[in-house]
């Protein structure tokens, strides 16, 4: 690591929560003799790039700022310069500088401290508004709000997997959501099709991902997991709210996944540009009854594989008074194959909305998981 970026990297972990982009464009500034630096962030919809400060948002899809995001590599384009922010996956936003430098190898640094803002800003968001305010075009319902904080982050990449996952409409989602975690090992993923509407069902579905969590972190079979949940939701609303979820383990060494549906959203399996929906044997949303025991299903993946989770929010999106179905799913599917996880969930929500001119009326979640191979 060269000195100039191990000296912005210690003014990051230096610099007080709300001016992490103040004092690193200062360093930037002063060493590369660059005049101005702008964070741009994703907005929670992935559809516009917004400023923190003093810019015009950027929703031009053809826009430098979109190409640098979308492709996760430094661009130059009119005498400036575009940097991804981006952690494990994770796409935060660009960094513009201006100008441009005309070094490679300095502009290869500039965008590991990209990578270092990316990073810091994922550290001290819980304990700051100033990045959450920042990447909102408009407020958040309540239910909203508290959907968006249950998520541990919208992508991940790792050698073995990647992941992406979005909620729709974004800024007014109540009860879908998803959730994951990942080691050496195993990633785990859960993805709920929540019922009810507003606070009551972000409420519902916060109650059941964090009964999740707890028999996961105990270290709970999947069927366990599912049924250690059940029996949290049943205990608070005795039968009268339940909420459909699929619970997916991926051993990232043989590609075996094990999954529990539970009254759950569609899996599709995308194998060598074809798609065929996995075969679940349908059990009892969680907190249908008391007691209710979760068998698991295995499948065999191969490199490659790519599964998509999608709720019915997705299928019964309705537009023009024409149902979107799933012939229209499955066919846009396939056209997903060469894109990252994030770009075809994003392509994905890009068409339902247009096809419904305009936010979904009905909560979606889409999730996409990719396994590329057993782990080394």
């Amino acid at each position: 690591m060269s000195e100039p970026v191990e000296r912005a990297r210690r003014t990051l972990i230096q610099a007080p929560a709300d001016l992490l982009v103040d004092r690193v464009a200062d360093v930037v500034c002063r060493t590369y003799g660059v005049d101005q630096v702008d964070l741009f962030q994703v907005d929670y919809r992935l559809s516009a790039l917004l400023p923190m400060a003093g810019n015009e948002a950027v929703t031009n899809p053809g826009h430098p700022a979109w190409r640098c995001f979308d492709h996760q590599t430094p661009l130059v384009a009119d005498g400036q310069a575009y940097l991804p922010v981006s952690m494990r996956g994770e796409r935060r936003g660009v960094l513009r500088l201006s100008p441009a430098p005309a070094d490679v190898a300095v502009l290869a640094e500039l965008t590991e401290i990209a990578t270092a803002l990316a990073h810091e800003i994922t550290a001290v968001a819980p304990g700051t508004d100033v990045y959450r305010v920042a990447r909102r075009s408009r407020r958040l319902t309540l239910a909203a709000e508290m959907q968006w904080e249950l998520l541990p982050g919208r992508s991940r990449v790792r050698p073995t997997f990647s992941l992406a996952g979005q909620l729709e409409p974004a800024y007014a989602v109540r009860g879908d959501s998803f959730d994951w975690s990942d080691d050496s090992d195993r990633v785990w993923l859960a993805t709920i099709n929540g019922s009810g509407t507003g606070t009551a069902a972000s409420l519902l579905t916060s109650l059941a991902t964090f009964a999740l969590r707890n028999a996961r972190r105990a270290g709970l079979s999947l069927g366990d997991q599912a049924a250690l949940a059940d029996q949290a939701v049943y205990e608070v609303h005795r039968g009268e709210r339940h909420l459909a979820v699929l619970l997916m383990e991926l051993d990232l060494h043989s590609g075996v996944l094990t999954v529990v549906d539970a009254g759950s959203p569609r899996l599709v399996l995308l194998r060598d540009g074809e798609v065929h929906e996995q075969p679940l044997e349908k059990q009892f949303p969680l907190g249908m009854f008391e007691d209710t025991d979760y068998r698991e299903q295995h499948f065999a993946l191969r490199p490659g594989d790519r599964l998509f989770v999608v709720s019915d929010g997705v299928v019964d999106a309705t537009g023009r008074d024409i149902r979107y179905g799933e012939t229209a799913l499955d066919r846009f599917l396939r056209r997903t194959g060469p894109m990252q996880p994030l770009d075809a969930v994003r392509s994905l929500i890009g068409d339902l909305r247009a096809f419904v001119a305009g936010d979904l009326v009905d909560d979606a979640v889409v999730v996409c998981l990719d396994w590329t191979g057993p782990r080394s």
